[in-house]
């Protein structure tokens, strides 16, 4: 375990050498926002998982294109490399796609990972696309709590560590849950929260290219187990 775990710690740090928090687009040519999430079950001593990505429309707010694939999961879970154990399949099920995104939203954390290196930002590197994190519960990183945000819709608090901002709480919908925002990869705090807000509809406090994929997720799961 030691020596696999060396080794992603080594790719994992060179490409944090690469992050970029910036945008990497002009905001006025974004119209294609893809969710990606993933779901797993055991069969015959076998970890399978499915891959769903679902491309919304920014504009219109209304998906045109779903993609599901399953395949087999070779690597162990290990906490902090859960990257690993999903990308290849990630990859697989975005070569898939018809209509080619212009960001990615994940599932799960991108920056606010212990090493700065979550789902997000790792798969940002693959895809070669800007990405956001946006994950349902919180990642305590060194000990730090986040803070609560106000209770109104789009309120915030940065979630600062070792005087870096790795994240957000951000609030979605009054007295409902907060999520957590973090940077992918070539994609600042504000922009990403912004695009975050943009895409939020009154069924759910998560936007509704992620809230889409988890559904798929859930259907695919039941279909296939």
């Amino acid at each position: 375990m030691n020596k696999i775990t060396g080794e992603f710690d080594k790719i994992q740090y060179d490409l944090t050498q690469k992050i970029k928090l910036e945008d990497k687009f002009h905001k006025e040519n974004i119209r294609l926002i893809a969710g990606i999430d993933l779901a797993y079950w055991e069969e015959n001593e076998t970890t399978i998982a499915v891959c769903c990505m679902c491309v919304v429309d920014f504009l219109t707010k209304t998906v045109i294109e779903t993609k599901s694939m399953t395949g087999e999961i070779t690597i162990l879970y290990i906490p902090g490399y859960l990257s690993f154990r999903e990308l290849p399949l990630i990859i697989k099920t975005f070569s898939t796609l018809i209509n080619e995104p212009d960001i990615i939203m994940f599932d799960g954390n991108g920056y606010l990972h212990p090493r700065n290196m979550g789902i997000a930002t790792h798969a940002s590197f693959y895809l070669n696309k800007p990405t956001i994190g946006v994950a349902k519960s919180y990642l305590k990183i060194d000990g730090v709590d986040f803070i609560m945000p106000d209770e109104e819709e789009g309120a915030f608090t940065d979630i600062v560590i070792n005087n870096k901002i790795y994240g957000r709480a951000l609030r979605t919908h009054k007295s409902v849950k907060p999520i957590f925002v973090s940077c992918g990869n070539w994609i600042n705090i504000d922009t990403a929260t912004d695009f975050t807000l943009a895409l939020i509809n009154k069924e759910s406090r998560l936007p509704i290219p992620v809230r889409q994929a988890d559904l798929e997720t859930k259907k695919m799961r039941e279909r296939f187990r």
